[in-house]
């Protein structure tokens, strides 16, 4: 198998490509959440505003206020765990796409060093096993950075969900039951 260095940079190209189109996704995704967050702010705000100004008094007018913060808390929280699934499902793609990538380039580069030192000069085995170490190490490192990247990004998610669950809970605690 003959490896060149146009494959390398040809490679690197699409890895580009992929991410670029990966980004672009992403952004599109967001921009229209954003949009229909926009659309669904302003035609609640509308609605809410409405409701309010038809209250008689100040208990009704604090009480229709508290009824009406709940939905949009929750509405926030949605919002924000769509934000979220956006940036992870994006996340997860490239982060495939790199392992791929790191494999094939790590396949590509342990390939031609063993054909290089397979043509090593004698005497040379002390180069020979210290490029071999070198390479062994390097694999290493990236599996240890990849392996708390995930960890980082899971911690990150729990809290994040965490977080969501107690915040619609206070909501609720705080908004006022119905009498049925």
């Amino acid at each position: 198998m003959t490896i060149k260095p146009e494959d390398f940079a040809k490679s690197g190209f699409n890895f580009a490509l992929f991410y670029a189109n990966t980004a672009f996704e992403g952004f599109e995704r967001l921009a229209l959440l954003n949009l229909a967050a926009a659309r669904s702010v302003f035609e609640t705000s509308i609605s809410n505003v409405t409701s309010l100004l038809g209250t008689k008094d100040i208990n009704a007018f604090v009480n229709l206020h508290k009824e009406l913060a709940t939905p949009s808390i929750e509405k926030g929280m949605e919002y924000s765990r769509n934000v979220i699934a956006i940036a992870t499902e994006a996340k997860d793609k490239i982060a495939k796409e790199v392992e791929v990538h790191v494999a094939d380039a790590s396949a590509k580069v342990s390939g031609l060093v063993e054909k290089a030192l397979a043509s090593a000069p004698a005497g040379s085995e002390v180069a020979v096993a210290a490029v071999k170490s070198a390479i062994k190490t390097a694999n290493e490192a990236y599996e240890g950075l990849n392996k708390a990247a995930k960890q980082a990004a899971e911690v990150a998610e729990a809290s994040v969900t965490a977080a969501t669950e107690a915040t619609l809970k206070a909501a609720n605690v705080a908004a006022p039951k119905k009498v049925a």
